[in-house]
């Protein structure tokens, strides 16, 4: 058996050519005893004419959806009236078919894909990667590993792999545990990431190191969460922040202009924390549309209005008109991310009306000359703690985003840095403090002195992330290289030296032997896959995922195991109530 080539790469030059082709038949038609075959490989769909009198009429007969066959015949034109464009111009005039293999009928139409309910698809995995679109997403992922591959081989980086079953440590979320039957009531962890490791490479003197880091974390999925997923990991030595935050600006332009030839505009622009907070009320804010919040407490300070006279912060968002079906679905959105309401105005002419409209005579000129609300729009407001008030309205301006389809004005693809992080945030369900990001960020040079002071809650981090169309596609820092400062921040934690030890002793060792300022980033490369790819989920462009009760539908898993091998590995099982 030996193909001509791959069905998409035929074109003009093949015209008159006997050509050998194999594939899957994605449809057939029989018209007035000449059959029609669509014959489909990854790389595209060809028309196949069959004639009666063809000596290949009789093994096309009995062809269905997605047998398996080889088709030999003359690569010719089609007829004016019945071009489209592409491959649809051109057909093969089959001289000879066989049957490589026979199929079911499918349990779903693969060309209706995307109308099929995914556990279905899922279940059916090997059928739904048949489909046009689910290759394509798969065939991007893999010339996005070749660019990022290419590009950091020539920037000096030295791919390294790092362990599957190593110690649990606290990351930030649930590990996945597998029992040692060679150590019989001890456990291994699988990676959350491999945040030590690398930073014990840049000890061992590697400098500059990467790899595709299968990682994995026991946690509530969404649509752009897995229980195992990819990880570009990435750390360097001797390096600053500019540095790092350099060489990702020219390997993620590079993925972008080699996989989908895009020009991404350097350099990427740069927000603080607090300022992304301030202003879209997320720390990944889409900025492929403004529809900024406009601070207005001067304003109500002090005001009849009791809601916002006394609250810390009153934020508003100017929206289109907007119905009250749909400022009540607002309302339920704020509710959801912690606001007690959703204040509102309509402007009306000069004035407003509706909502909180009494309550606001005295305003009325500056908010309309703040805000720049046009007539018949919407002003939407939150009040209350800084946090809690931001983070609810920027979930509104996510969902404004949605309804009115407000980021397709603006660029296809939006990449920002958020720096400035807090190092430290309390945390008022246990009474204490505990890291932002991980407990290896290195503080801002000038606030390493606010340690274990009553203002350590404003110490900034040299922690940055990597933010495309709304979605946190990377995250990192400066990592601490000194031990004394590392001790510093594990008693910011509530770390005893002991438990310290306990926890990280192996990696508070190796520190203590010569290590060089480094810093690094992780890029969630499913995430950056699904937007580049403009899929609507990461399940669309990882292989074999999971669902979101984190089950794989196909292989069954997670299952029950055999009693002796719980025994084996040492192991018993609760009975759920």
């Amino acid at each position: 058996m030996k193909r001509t080539c791959y069905i998409g790469e035929l074109n003009e030059a093949d015209l008159g050519r006997s050509v050998t082709l194999q594939g899957w038949v994605n449809r057939r038609r029989d018209l007035g005893g000449l059959i029609f075959l669509e014959l489909r490989d990854r790389s595209g769909v060809v028309q196949v004419e069959v004639e009666p009198d063809s000596p290949a009429f009789a093994a096309a007969d009995p062809l269905r959806a997605e047998y398996v066959v080889e088709v030999e015949g003359r690569f010719q034109a089609r007829p004016e009236g019945q071009r489209k464009g592409g491959l649809a111009d051109y057909e093969v005039i089959a001289s000879r078919v066989e049957v490589l293999n026979a199929a079911k009928t499918p349990p779903f139409e693969l060309d209706k894909g995307d109308a099929v309910a995914e556990d279905i698809r899922l279940k059916y995995r090997y059928l739904d990667l048949r489909r046009g679109e689910m290759q394509r997403g798969l065939l991007l992922r893999s010339k996005a590993v070749a660019a990022v591959t290419a590009f950091l081989d020539a920037a000096g980086f030295v791919q390294v792999e790092t362990p599957m079953l190593t110690k649990s440590t606290p990351e930030g979320a649930r590990d996945f545990l597998v029992p040692s039957r060679l150590n019989p009531g001890e456990f291994y962890a699988l990676p959350q990431s491999p945040q030590l490791f690398k930073q014990l490479l840049m000890i061992a003197g590697f400098d500059r190191y990467y790899q595709l880091a299968r990682c994995f974390r026991d946690e509530d999925l969404r649509a752009d969460r897995q229980p195992d997923f990819t990880q570009l990991d990435m750390e360097m030595s001797f390096v600053t922040q500019e540095d790092v935050l350099e060489v990702q600006e020219q390997l993620l332009a590079h993925v972008f202009r080699e996989v989908l030839g895009v020009a991404l505009p350097l350099p990427f622009p740069r927000l603080s924390y607090r300022d992304a907070m301030d202003r879209y009320g997320s720390d990944k804010p889409d900025l492929r549309f403004d529809s900024a919040f406009v601070d207005v407490t001067d304003l109500f300070r002090g005001g009849e209005f009791a809601a916002f006279a006394g609250a810390e912060t009153v934020k508003v968002l100017a929206a289109p008109e907007l119905t009250r079906k749909q400022i009540d679905e607002l309302e339920r959105v704020a509710r959801q991310h912690g606001a007690r309401g959703l204040a509102w105005l309509r402007r009306d002419g000069e004035g407003f009306t509706g909502g909180i409209s009494k309550f606001v005579g005295a305003q009325t000129a500056a908010l309309l000359e703040r805000t720049g609300v046009e007539p018949g729009g919407t002003l939407l407001f939150a009040a209350g703690e800084w946090k809690k008030a931001v983070t609810a309205l920027g979930a509104v301006r996510l969902a404004l985003r949605d309804l009115f389809a407000l980021a397709a004005a603006g660029p296809q693809f939006h990449v920002s840095w958020v720096l400035d992080f807090p190092q430290l945030e309390f945390d008022e369900d246990s009474g204490s403090w505990t890291y932002m990001h991980h407990p290896f960020t290195a503080p801002h040079p000038d606030d390493v002195g606010l340690f274990g002071t009553e203002r350590q809650g404003e110490m900034r981090a040299q922690a940055y992330d990597l933010v495309l169309n709304g979605f946190e596609i990377g995250g990192g820092s400066i990592r601490i290289h000194d031990p004394a400062v590392q001790a510093r921040m594990f008693q910011a934690i509530g770390f005893s030296e002991a438990e310290a030890q306990a926890k990280f002793g192996f990696f508070l060792d190796a520190l203590a032997y010569g290590t060089p300022p480094h810093g690094g980033i992780a890029w969630g490369f499913d995430r950056l896959v699904m937007v580049m790819a403009g899929a609507a989920s990461i399940r669309e462009v990882i292989a074999f995922p999971k669902n979101n009760r984190g089950a794989d539908l196909m292989a069954e898993a997670p299952s029950p195991v055999e009693p002796a091998q719980l025994a084996e590995a040492g192991v018993g099982v609760l009975p759920q109530d």
